[in-house]
């Protein structure tokens, strides 16, 4: 799809202080284009560390600190520039086309929309140029063009006014002047997501012709089964570890209010916790050897048994094992350039793939996905909301936990990580990798332009930071379908059951049998029981549900 740009004054050149890295690079399963102009985009940087590991798997008994961050000059060439990377927005398959979405990624608020003119998917400055009104709080037109709510200024697809109610038709025409124009992100649907490119400067109206987001040829393979989830967490301070996966597979309230409540955690905090692979085994916990092939600008990888990791910043980390076979045996089939391989049987293979957005100082985004080829059957049969269940509930697990360390990290100072926190062992090696990255090339933070100063959102309650209902209901399709059905379920069975019990009392004597009279009130009886469990189900698994770690 080609980026789109309409010229605006909205774009932020003041908050955007980029320049389009070189060398560009993409990832070993970026997807190759025939006769790319960079024909060299699949190499990654010569590695700036040699191979290293986290100190020895056996915890030493003598109280030893971690080494010191290594302290070096960088070119400025050399430093990771947050405004020129790809962020992911949302699945698509947790858009509607009917409306406007409203997001913010990187401070900047930004409003998906789908335009069945061009028939794709839009990223536009969520302002309208007229008095600076959300454009996701409005509608798409019956010519399928946004419109704002406020004025009713209509805009297509490339960003241009269409139509100002206002202006009168015999009058000049403001709708053609620049300034009535929107702003337009570069775009992209890939591997079922859509990406944008956080600079509306018109030098980068082509920049997919230069750089792509990451590519993962298994989630657009046949083979593959996965559903997606995604999740936000009220002001902040929360985050999770789905890496234990491997085990284990009311009324529309303004999008303005969701877009003040749905995200999540320190961005930092959250990629650690995806990283570290062994927090949920308290129990059977036992060595695990991680090491680190490489780090520079463009990430590192990471090797653990037979599984393979790979942290590509700014969003993505993903992982993959093989199951009953040599990893080498995976990217050999799926090559399938001889017969013999060809017709084995190809091994079993595991994805785990988290896409991390940073939305704003002590608020971020994930994605998830975990694709198979094996025991495709099931996706077939169990609806993706059922998923979902077991998903939070992973998440719910360490929300406080995470809220607390972000707090003493924050008092300590992100820069002194490696003196407050004792990683003594190779299962922290990605961990350990992260926060060399993070101070060597991004000074140990995020860049957020001039918008944020750093700080915190306050805490919010227990029962907000563990909110299901406005961090994922209402932004998954599956589960905001299956919270409707059960709840007009619910409404169903009270109303069932207060009839039944309705006719019972107002039937005259003799005109219903005593065995119909009896099954009427026994029928009541399990309808209003069955509403009651219904509705702690519901309120359980879609709103709340608190997570005590002495009882589990």
């Amino acid at each position: 799809m080609e980026a789109l740009r309409a010229p605006s004054p909205v774009s932020p050149p003041s908050r955007i202080r980029t320049q389009l890295p070189k060398p560009i690079f993409s990832l070993s399963f970026t997807h190759k284009t025939p006769n790319s102009p960079l024909p060299n985009l699949t190499q990654f940087t010569k590695p700036k560390f040699k191979t290293f590991t986290t100190i020895s798997p056996s915890v030493s008994t003598e109280p030893t600190s971690p080494p010191e961050e290594e302290t070096e000059t960088l070119e400025q060439d050399e430093k990771f520039d947050w405004f020129s990377q790809w962020y992911a927005l949302m699945p698509v398959c947790d858009l509607d086309k009917r409306a406007p979405h409203g997001k913010k990624v990187l401070g900047l608020d930004v409003v998906i929309w789908w335009d069945k003119n061009d028939n794709e998917w839009k990223v536009f400055d969520d302002s309208c140029p007229h008095r600076l009104a959300p454009l996701s709080e409005g509608r798409i037109d019956q010519w399928g063009r946004l419109q704002c709510v406020y004025h009713g200024w209509c805009f297509g697809g490339s960003g241009d006014c269409k139509f100002i109610p206002q202006a009168p038709p015999d009058g000049p025409p403001v709708h053609t002047f620049q300034k009535a124009c929107v702003a337009v992100y570069p775009s992209i649907v890939q591997n079922g997501i859509v990406w944008f490119w956080p600079n509306t400067d018109p030098e980068y109206k082509d920049i997919l012709t230069k750089k792509k987001p990451p590519y993962i040829p298994q989630l657009d393979d046949p083979s593959f089964t996965f559903q997606m989830f995604n999740r936000d967490i009220p002001y902040g301070y929360s985050s999770f570890n789905l890496s234990n996966c491997l085990l284990f597979n009311k009324k529309r309230i303004h999008s303005s209010i969701k877009r003040l409540t749905f995200h999540i955690f320190r961005y930092e905090i959250l990629i650690e916790n995806l990283m570290d692979p062994a927090h949920q085994d308290r129990e059977g916990g036992r060595p695990l050897e991680i090491n680190v092939n490489k780090i520079d600008k463009n990430g590192f990888t990471a090797n653990q048994q037979n599984s393979q990791w790979q942290f590509v910043p700014p969003c993505l980390f993903y992982g993959s094992a093989t199951i009953g076979g040599n990893p080498d045996d995976v990217s050999a089939t799926s090559a399938g350039n001889t017969k013999g391989q060809l017709s084995q049987k190809p091994p079993r293979q595991l994805l785990l793939i988290f896409i991390c957005m940073p939305v704003s100082p002590g608020n971020s985004r994930i994605i998830f996905i975990s694709p198979r080829n094996f025991g495709v059957w099931i996706d077939k049969i169990v609806a993706r909301w059922m998923y979902h269940i077991g998903q939070n509930l992973i998440i719910d697990s360490d929300l406080y936990l995470l809220h607390v360390e972000e707090k003493k990290v924050m008092e300590a100072g992100s820069s002194n990580w490696n003196k407050i926190c004792f990683v003594p062992t190779k299962a922290d090696a990605n961990v350990v990798a992260f926060r060399k990255w993070l101070n060597k090339y991004s000074d140990g933070k995020i860049d957020w332009g001039n918008k944020f100063n750093g700080s915190l959102p306050p805490t919010p309650a227990r029962e907000q930071l563990m909110d299901r209902y406005w961090s994922h209901v209402v932004n998954c399709t599956s589960c905001n379908s299956a919270y409707k059905g059960l709840n007009a379920l619910e409404v169903s069975l009270q109303v069932f059951s207060l009839a039944s019990i309705a006719i019972v009392a107002a039937a005259k004597q003799g005109m219903i049998s005593v065995a119909a009279r009896n099954t009427l009130v026994v029928l009541a009886i399990l309808c209003f029981v069955g509403s009651k469990w219904l509705s702690h189900f519901i309120h359980k698994n879609f709103h709340y549900h608190d997570y005590n770690h002495a009882f589990r």
